[in-house]
């Protein structure tokens, strides 16, 4: 199912929409600051299979968290001083950030080191699901087989058992700069859209 949304002033019906596919187990596309999205509910462990099936994603890749802003990212990741004052500047952009895990992370998003990706996407829409969820929005990219997918229709053929893209329009095909900060020193794990002239 395809429902075009306005990328910079998301409808609050079509939000509430792509929310009840979330909380009844389903996976939504969505866009983002990057690329587009796969997003399900954090506390629904079928969904996260289902994501898990749908790009036959080996299982020790973990699905990162989106959320709406830094008070929400820190229930989940643990956020020294430093990292925080760093996070306010770059937060929202186009980063994913490795931190060390709460107990609030459900055991199945976590590996033994303990570390979960969190990011909080410039992307209204995106903010909207996270924020309306009530949670973060666990979430990997729409790609299949190492493909970024752009076209809601590729999405749809490809990816089989999605259940709602949420069209807006066309964005990129870079992903997110992907940086641990879960050690003694930052760690570029991944150059994406984003700048790490900071590091």
């Amino acid at each position: 199912m395809q429902l075009v949304i306005n990328p910079h002033n998301p409808e609050p019906r079509k939000i509430q929409q792509a929310l009840d596919v979330m909380r009844g187990g389903g996976v939504v596309a969505y866009p983002t600051d990057t690329v587009y999205g796969l997003g399900c509910d954090i506390t629904d462990k079928k969904a996260m299979e289902k994501v898990y099936r749908m790009k036959r994603m080996d299982k020790s890749q973990l699905l990162s968290f989106v959320c709406h802003d830094l008070a929400q990212l820190a229930r989940y990741g643990v956020v020294e001083d430093p990292v925080y004052r760093l996070l306010r500047r770059l937060e929202p952009g186009p980063y994913t950030f490795i931190l060390r895990a709460t107990r609030e992370v459900p055991k199945v998003l976590r590996l033994e080191r303990k570390t979960v990706g969190i990011r909080v996407p410039n992307h209204p829409v995106a903010l909207a699901l996270a924020r309306e969820l009530g949670s973060p929005v666990a979430s990997t990219s729409a790609s299949f087989e190492g493909e970024i997918l752009v076209d809601p229709a590729d999405m749809e053929e490809h990816l089989v058992g999605l259940d709602m893209v949420l069209d807006g329009g066309v964005i990129g095909t870079e992903p997110s700069t992907v940086i641990d900060f879960s050690g003694d020193e930052p760690l570029l794990v991944r150059q994406g859209v984003g700048v790490v002239d900071f590091l």
